[in-house]
């Protein structure tokens, strides 16, 4: 039998520490940067933070233009007069949160973004707030968003393809405020939840009052909700029996939407 040869032993080097010698002759000063390198390091240090300054108070990085896209004209020409005290000041000297609170005074603006382009431009990409209604007191007509704040006022026959919502006479409006009218701000609520439902059909009006929730679609029926709770589902249900009632002045009433009913003469209730 051949023999098995035995493994080698690992074998370990052990590198000798500098001697004393090596290093007595070694001094901390000699780490440290000369006096020469510290007062250029300062002045170099000096120089940036004075042509900072110098640059965010001078007209060096004025602001000239302000270049504005997602808006469309009425709106851009808005957030242009809200920011026309800027023009002048420096770009380093611009507060983001400036320019935010005066464009949040807007109430065609729903959100805003910007970013400086030196030497002389600041870009926004606006996004316009959302048109859903039309508010009408009497002969007075104002635009809503979908957020509930009055956009502006209007004629008696602008934006014909936005519902109606109608408040009374007492009833305060104001434009860049939100509708204080609470059956009003319900209707522009759950006309919200309506279109990210994806509700197609065209709304002609929308009534809240008294805690019932009524939409009036455009040469069709009445769809009653009752209450806003499971608006969703009530939504579904409604869309299901529309062709029962489709282009007739009768209703659709789902407030409770196991039980869904479709009349011929909207003044019945149709509960019972």
């Amino acid at each position: 039998m051949a023999a098995v040869p035995r493994s080698r032993r690992a074998r370990a080097a052990v590198l000798p520490l500098p001697g004393s010698g090596q290093l007595r002759g070694f001094t901390l000063t000699q780490s440290l940067p000369s006096g020469r390198a510290l007062l250029l390091g300062f002045a170099l240090l000096g120089a940036g933070a004075l042509a900072y300054i110098g640059a965010r108070e001078t007209s060096l990085f004025a602001l000239r233009t302000v270049q504005i896209t997602g808006a469309p004209p009425r709106v851009a020409a808005h957030v242009e007069q809200a920011l026309a005290p800027l023009r002048g000041r420096s770009l380093l000297a611009l507060n983001g949160g400036e320019i935010e609170r005066r464009l949040a005074l807007l109430p065609d603006v729903a959100s805003v973004s910007f970013d400086r382009d030196f030497p002389h431009t600041l870009r926004l990409v606006v996004t316009p707030a959302h048109s859903i209604a039309v508010l009408r007191r009497g002969m007075s007509a104002w635009i809503v968003s979908s957020d509930g704040r009055v956009i502006r006022s209007a004629g008696l026959f602008a934006a014909p393809k936005l519902p109606r919502i109608w408040v009374p006479r007492s009833a305060s409006i104001d434009v860049g405020t939100s509708v204080a009218d609470p059956d009003a701000a319900r209707a522009v609520r759950a006309l919200a939840l309506v279109r990210r439902a994806g509700f197609a059909r065209r709304i002609a009006a929308v009534r809240a009052a008294d805690g019932e929730l009524t939409l009036v679609l455009d040469q069709g029926p009445e769809l009653r909700f009752g209450d806003a709770t499971s608006l969703s589902l009530k939504l579904a249900v409604a869309s299901r029996m529309l062709p029962l009632v489709a282009r007739t002045s009768g209703y659709v009433d789902v407030t409770v939407p196991a039980r869904p009913i479709a009349g011929g003469n909207p003044k019945v209730s149709g509960r019972g």
